[in-house]
C-alpha cells in the first residue's frame, strides 16, 4: 500500500526567452500569488503560493521549450511509478530522488517524495 496526489503545478521557462525574475514577476501577477520569500534571484527554482487548498505553483528554468508540468507526491517514489508504468507512462530520467515521467498523451510529470507538510492528508491509497 503507498499513497500520492497532486502537490504541484510547474511552468518550464525556456532560459533561451525568459529569465527567471521576469517569469515570476509575470505570473505572480498573472495568477494573483505571491512569490516565496525564500527563493533568491538566480535560483533555477522559484514558487509562487496562494490561498489554501490550491495545489503550489512553481517555475523552473529549462534548457528546452516552455512547457507545464505537474508533480505527483508520494510516500513510496518507486511503487508510484510502477502503478503509473502499468496505466501507460514511461520513465524518462531519475533527478535525485523523484522520475520524471512521460504520460501516454506526451505530457511530462514528476514523481516526488512528499513535499507538503500535511502529506499523505486527503492522498489516495492504493494497493500495490
Amino acid at each position: 500500500m503507498h499513497r500520492s496526489r497532486l502537490v504541484q503545478l510547474f511552468l518550464d521557462c525556456d532560459e533561451k526567452q525568459v529569465t527567471m525574475d521576469s517569469a515570476v514577476s509575470f505570473w505572480s501577477a498573472a495568477l494573483g500569488l505571491a512569490p516565496d520569500q525564500d527563493d533568491k534571484p538566480g535560483d533555477r527554482y522559484r514558487g509562487l503560493h496562494g490561498r489554501a487548498g490550491l495545489p503550489r505553483i512553481g517555475l523552473q528554468q529549462v534548457q528546452e521549450p516552455s512547457a507545464i508540468h505537474l508533480d505527483i507526491e508520494t510516500d513510496d517514489v518507486e511503487a508510484e511509478v510502477q502503478r503509473l508504468e502499468k496505466l501507460g507512462a514511461t520513465r524518462k530520467v531519475q533527478i535525485k530522488t523523484w522520475w520524471v515521467m512521460r504520460a501516454p498523451t506526451g505530457h511530462d510529470f514528476c514523481v516526488v517524495r512528499p513535499q507538503t507538510d500535511d502529506f499523505p492528508g486527503d492522498a489516495t491509497v492504493w494497493d500495490d
